[in-house]
């Protein structure tokens, strides 16, 4: 279990497990948000507090809400919108991981996704080799 916070605790996550990898995509979205990604399915993620939301402008039919502390600001997580859920059912939230402590993180791959090319339709691309985090 693992357990994160917003910068002022008012949102808290807990998690069941460690992720497989974490994902730092380059997008305009990711990048201003200041997210590292981790994905799980919706029945492993606790959510307590108030989040706002937000869904991209820039997309016709955007895939993701970022929630984010009402108080502080911090990003916490993206939940699918309601055409993603109905395209591919409720089968996986974002976890912003940059909110965890960095030792917890130790093994974990991070990669570097290639959002800004990617077009929306099949596997990503990277900018970067991945490494792993501690090391």
């Amino acid at each position: 279990m693992m357990t994160l916070s917003c910068h002022c605790g008012q949102v808290r996550l807990e998690v069941a497990k460690r992720p497989d990898h974490i994902n730092q995509c380059n997008c305009t979205l990711c990048a201003k948000s200041g997210a590292r990604w981790a994905y799980f399915d919706p029945a492993d993620v606790s959510i307590d507090g108030t989040t706002a939301k937000y869904q991209r402008v820039d997309k016709v039919d955007p895939a993701a809400e970022v929630h984010f502390c009402a108080n502080c600001g911090s990003t916490t997580h993206f939940t699918l919108t309601p055409s993603a859920v109905a395209k591919f059912g409720n089968s996986l939230l974002g976890v912003n991981m940059g909110l965890a402590n960095e030792q917890d993180l130790a093994g974990i791959e991070l990669r570097y996704p290639d959002g800004n090319a990617w077009s929306g339709e099949g596997d990503f691309s990277y900018v970067r080799e991945a490494r792993l985090i501690g090391s």
